[in-house]
């Protein structure tokens, strides 16, 4: 089921139906472009005009960060679980694992998106890559990655690049890439590498990951979510205010 959130749409789907779409889509060999939605890149594509789009152009936008849960289920919409999308990833590698697919990894540093790749397989030992490939290139080199990848034959894409060139990235090459689901995960190598922690389960279930990232990385972080989450306040208050008079008329 679709809705709207602040003119954003959003698929009100568990996870294991978003997975078996994934599985759905991969079996048929059709494209399933999937975004997730945090509090974020909603704040920032009100501002960016091309983000906007591109997440709006995609086939699959996954409620991911408890901001998202919890400001839809103000407004009436029935979300379900909250998942994000490292756990959506690691659903679907082990998807993969279990069905022979082949995922290929994209983004990151060398040393990270191999170390990556090594915990994927280490915990879903049947792994196989169709392939993996740092981030660091430049737009002109961008025709020469989608043709690597594309030759892969890859079943699934991960591409952990920031935002938003994960995005213009894959809006403007998803039809050429070849590889059936192709999914945007941020810094969730960094996270399967090791080489940064994410929040104990107790704040993951509270929705208060981002507390967490705040504590890691103080200086870099907290203007950040101060800011962006100021403006959603903002605009769930708007969104609840215009709703009760609506109710009232």
């Amino acid at each position: 089921m679709r809705a709207d959130l602040f003119g954003c749409p959003i698929d009100l789907l568990t996870r294991a139906e978003t997975i078996a779409r994934v599985r759905e889509a991969i079996h048929q060999k059709k494209r399933l472009h999937h975004v997730a939605l945090n509090v974020a890149k909603l704040v920032n594509m009100r501002r960016n005009p091309d983000l906007a789009a591109d997440v709006r152009s995609s086939d699959l936008i996954g409620v991911d960060g408890m901001g998202i849960v919890l400001a839809a289920r103000m407004l009436g919409l029935r979300v379900g679980e909250r998942f994000a999308g490292s756990d959506l990833m690691d659903g679907v590698l082990a998807l993969c694992a279990e069905e022979g697919y082949r995922p290929y990894f994209l983004g990151a540093t060398r040393s990270v998106v191999c170390a990556a790749a090594a915990a994927a397989c280490k915990r879903h030992p049947a792994l196989k890559f169709a392939g993996i490939r740092d981030g660091y290139f430049e737009a002109r080199e961008e025709r020469h990655v989608v043709a690597e990848i594309h030759s892969s034959h890859a079943d699934c894409l991960f591409v952990g690049m920031p935002t938003p060139r994960k995005e213009k990235f894959l809006a403007a090459y998803r039809d050429q890439l070849g590889a059936p689901f192709i999914m945007g995960v941020g810094g969730s190598f960094d996270i399967l590498a090791g080489r940064v922690q994410r929040a104990p389960l107790r704040l993951q279930r509270l929705g208060l990951e981002w507390l967490f990232r705040i504590y890691q990385e103080p200086r870099r972080m907290w203007w950040r979510y101060a800011k962006t989450n100021f403006i959603f306040a903002w605009l769930l208050l708007q969104a609840i205010f215009s709703r009760s008079g609506h109710e009232y008329q």
